[in-house]
C-alpha cells in the first residue's frame, strides 16, 4: 500500500473542483503535474508548489497516477483517447461526473488500452474537500483503491462499492436525486410563503431544523419499503397523505404547483390500485414500477 507521498500524480481539468484536489495534493506534499484546457487555471496552484504543463500528453506522462475532473464523459474521451498509449501501464481515477453506463464504458476502454481505472463519485462541493464531510465514493479496480486510499482519503472519507465501475456513479446520482427532490421541496416552500411577506430566509430558520428531524424518518421507510409490508402498524396511510390541501393553497398563493404535484402523482397511483390504507413507503412501488 501507498503510504507516503513519493507517488507523482497528474490532475486534468482544473475547475473549482480539480483545482481543490490538486490543491489538496500539492498541501500534502505529492509531486502534482496539472493541466487544463484554457490556461491560467494553474496560476495559483503553482504558487502553492504544483507544475503546470502546456498539454495533456505532458501531464501523462509526468505522473504515475492520473486525476481526470474533466466536463463530462464526452471531454474525458477528447482528451485522453490520443492518450491511450501514453496512459498504457498507469492508474486513471476518474472524478468526472458520469452516468453508471457512461462509467462502464470507460472502465471497458481502460481495460482494452491496459489502464488501470478506478471511478469516483464525488459527494461534496470544491470547498469541502479536505474537510470533515466532504465522502468520495469510488468503484472499478480494487487494487487501485487499496494502493492508493491514502492518497484519496486527502480529499474525504473514501468509500469503495466494488468491481463494478458504474457503482459509484449509481450511488452518487441516487443521492444526488434525493437532495435536488428536497432542494425544489424548500423552493416550493418558500415561494408559498413569498406572498405573505415572508422572507426565503426566514422560511429557511424554520425549514432547515423540520426538515433535518424529517431525515430520521429514512430509516423506518427503508425497514418497510426492504420487509416488502406496507401494511405494518404505525406508518402514515396514502388516504391521509393526499396533498389536495398542500396544492390547493399552492395554487390559491399564485405558485405552481408542479413539485408537490409529482408527488401527489406517485400518491394517487397507489390509491387507485386500491392501497390508499397502507403505508406512505408504499410510493416506492409507484416509482420502481413506473406507469
Amino acid at each position: 500500500m501507498t503510504t507516503d507521498n513519493s507517488v507523482q500524480v497528474s490532475v486534468l481539468g482544473l475547475g473549482a473542483m480539480g483545482s481543490a484536489l490538486a490543491g489538496a495534493l500539492v498541501k500534502a506534499g505529492y509531486t502534482t503535474t496539472c493541466w487544463n484546457r484554457s490556461p491560467g487555471k494553474a496560476d495559483d496552484l503553482v504558487a502553492q508548489g504544483a507544475k503546470a504543463v502546456d498539454t495533456a500528453g505532458d501531464a501523462v506522462r509526468a505522473g504515475r497516477l492520473v486525476i481526470a475532473c474533466l466536463l463530462d464523459h464526452a471531454s474525458v474521451h477528447e482528451v485522453l483517447d490520443p492518450l491511450s498509449d501514453e496512459l498504457a501501464g498507469r492508474t486513471l481515477v476518474n472524478v468526472t461526473t458520469t452516468s453508471p453506463a457512461q462509467s462502464r464504458e470507460l472502465a471497458d476502454w481502460a481495460a482494452r488500452a491496459g489502464i488501470a481505472y478506478l471511478d469516483g463519485g464525488i459527494m461534496a462541493v470544491p470547498q469541502m474537500i479536505g474537510q470533515p464531510g466532504s465522502s468520495i465514493l469510488y468503484s472499478g479496480s480494487a487494487d487501485v483503491f487499496h494502493q492508493y486510499k491514502p492518497l484519496l482519503d486527502l480529499w474525504g472519507d473514501s468509500t469503495y462499492f466494488g468491481e463494478d465501475a458504474g457503482l459509484a456513479s449509481l450511488y452518487d446520482l441516487a443521492l444526488l436525486a434525493g437532495m435536488y427532490v428536497m432542494f425544489a421541496g424548500f423552493m416550493h416552500g418558500a415561494a408559498m410563503v413569498a406572498p405573505a411577506g415572508v422572507t426565503a430566509g426566514e422560511f429557511a430558520t424554520r425549514a432547515a431544523p423540520w426538515l433535518t428531524a424529517m431525515t430520521g424518518a429514512f430509516q423506518g421507510f427503508a425497514e418497510v419499503i426492504d420487509g416488502g409490508d406496507y401494511t405494518v402498524e404505525g406508518q402514515q396511510s396514502l388516504d391521509f397523505s393526499n396533498l389536495g390541501d398542500l396544492l390547493a393553497a399552492s395554487s390559491d398563493q399564485g405558485i405552481s404547483t408542479e413539485a408537490v404535484a409529482m408527488v401527489q402523482r406517485l400518491i394517487q397511483r397507489q390509491i387507485d390500485a386500491g392501497h390508499g390504507e397502507e403505508g406512505f413507503a408504499r410510493i416506492f412501488e409507484s416509482i420502481k414500477q413506473p406507469g
